[in-house]
This record gives structure tokens, C-alpha cells and sequence, in this order.
């Protein structure tokens, strides 16, 4: 799954070029700004990888039509509500279409597999292939970034986070607006539990999985217990935008690590 991993990479480099802790827009500079770093990374991480050969370039110009339409539609369900599934559809077959080419590219070696040999990085083990490297330094970005796009996603298109809609100088009120910190703290436990996962700890990672639900709880009932409301948000939707989106959250991160195994 090498080129599924190069292909990884690019996304989530496009999902961290276009985010810098702003909601997500559509706007023609932002979508073909994130396509360029995505695709350049892409190529860059290629080169290195030492996959040149005919069959890579094919791989490589294949990677990037989904990579742009998952861009395009991601950023435009986000902002409008609407275009969920061609966004999901995007993300789904470029994973396919790439593990399909990745029995025919080449072995991944070049500059990079010669670096890891001389950097002897105390996480990669010995005889650990640069494939391998390469997929968990994939799902590792894609847990950082990417992530956090398909959990807005799935929770704009339950209803239970509402579109990106400007009115004004400001934006509807949000469930995501009551419990501070879930941004960050999202992508701090997916790589939390991929971690302790990818180290055989998946005891310690049911544990995290069960603590954010113990710190949450309390912050939750004592905003019920004060008021049915919360600055225009109902105490209900803020519960259902917690569920959803860490049920969707471990998910993904539970998927990354079924996909190193």
C-alpha cells in the first residue's frame, strides 16, 4: 500500500494547508492553494520514496483527481451543507483506486530509505520497511488533520453542527462553541490511541477512549442542570455534538490502526 500511503500524506498536508485554525470556506484560492501542496507533496514524497518508474507516474497522476475532489466537496459540505457523499465518495476511491496501483509501483527505497538507515530513529525498528514507515507517517498526519474534516462532516450532515453560513461579521451559534478545546483535544487522542495501539497498549488505548467520556460528563450535566439553553444552542444538541463527533473520532482513529496491522 505504498502509494496509498505517499497519497496519505498529500491529503493531509493539503487538509493542514487550508485549515490554519479557520473555519473552512470555499473560495477558489484556498481550494487550488491546499491542491498544489497536497499534489506537491505527493510528488516530493514520491521522489524521495525512489517510486519513478511508469507505473508510479500513473499512480501519481492518479492521486491527484481524488485528492482535489475531496478538497473542493469537503470545503463546500462544510460551508453549505451540502455534498457530503461526492466528498466522502472521493476520499473512499482514491483509497481503493491506490491500494489497486500499489501492486504494481515500485519498492519504496531511494534518498528515504537510505536516511532512515543512517538516521536510525529509535522509533522504526530494525528491518521496518520504508512502506511501512511511510503508511503510519500517513495515518499519523491524516489523524492530525484530515480527521477533523470527515468528524465536521459527519456532524454537519446528522445536524448536529450547523453549516458555515456568514451573516454579518459573525456566524450562527454553535454547539462546538460550549465545549471548548474539542478541536485540539480530537486530534490529541486519535493520536493518542494510534500510538499506544501501534505499541501493543490497546488496553491503555480503551482507557483514554473511556476518560474522555468521564471528564466530559460532569461539564455536560452541570450546563443541563443551569439551563435547557446554552447562548442560543439547546443543552441537547451540544450532548448529540459530543457523541457523534468522539464516536466518529475513535472510529477513525480505531481504522487507522486496523490498516497497519
Amino acid at each position: 500500500m505504498t502509494w496509498l500511503a505517499v497519497w496519505l500524506i498529500g491529503i493531509a498536508a493539503a487538509d493542514l494547508a487550508r485549515a490554519g485554525g479557520r473555519p473552512l470556506v470555499v473560495r477558489g484560492s484556498v481550494v487550488l492553494g491546499s491542491v498544489l501542496v497536497g499534489a506537491g507533496v505527493v510528488a516530493v514524497v514520491a521522489v524521495l520514496a525512489g517510486l519513478t518508474a511508469p507505473a508510479d507516474l500513473v499512480a501519481l497522476a492518479a492521486s491527484i483527481v481524488p485528492l482535489t475532489l475531496w478538497i473542493r466537496f469537503s470545503a463546500q459540505a462544510v460551508t453549505t451543507g451540502a455534498g457530503h457523499w461526492p466528498a466522502l465518495a472521493a476520499l473512499a476511491g482514491g483509497t481503493v483506486w491506490l491500494v489497486a496501483l500499489s501492486g504494481w509501483g515500485s519498492r519504496a527505497g531511494g534518498v528515504l530509505e537510505q536516511w532512515l538507515e543512517w538516521a536510525d530513529l529509535p522509533v522504526v525498528g530494525e528491518g521496518t520497511s520504508t512502506a511501512r514507515v511511510l503508511l503510519v507517517l500517513g495515518l499519523l498526519l491524516v489523524n492530525l488533520s484530515t480527521a477533523n474534516v470527515l468528524v465536521r462532516l459527519v456532524l454537519v450532515s446528522v445536524g448536529a453542527m450547523r453549516p458555515v453560513h456568514r451573516i454579518g461579521d459573525g456566524t450562527q451559534p454553535q454547539p462546538s462553541d460550549q465545549l471548548r478545546g474539542g478541536r485540539l483535544l480530537g486530534p490529541m487522542e486519535r493520536l493518542l490511541i494510534l500510538g499506544l495501539g501501534l505499541s501493543g497498549q490497546l488496553t491503555a488505548a480503551g482507557l483514554v477512549i473511556a476518560a474522555k467520556g468521564l471528564i466530559r460528563f460532569p461539564e455536560l450535566q452541570s450546563k443541563r442542570d443551569e439551563r435547557t439553553t446554552v447562548e442560543g444552542v439547546g443543552i441537547d444538541e451540544v450532548t448529540e455534538y459530543f457523541l457523534v463527533g468522539s464516536f466518529v473520532s475513535w472510529l477513525l482513529a480505531l481504522g487507522s490502526l486496523a490498516l497497519t496491522r
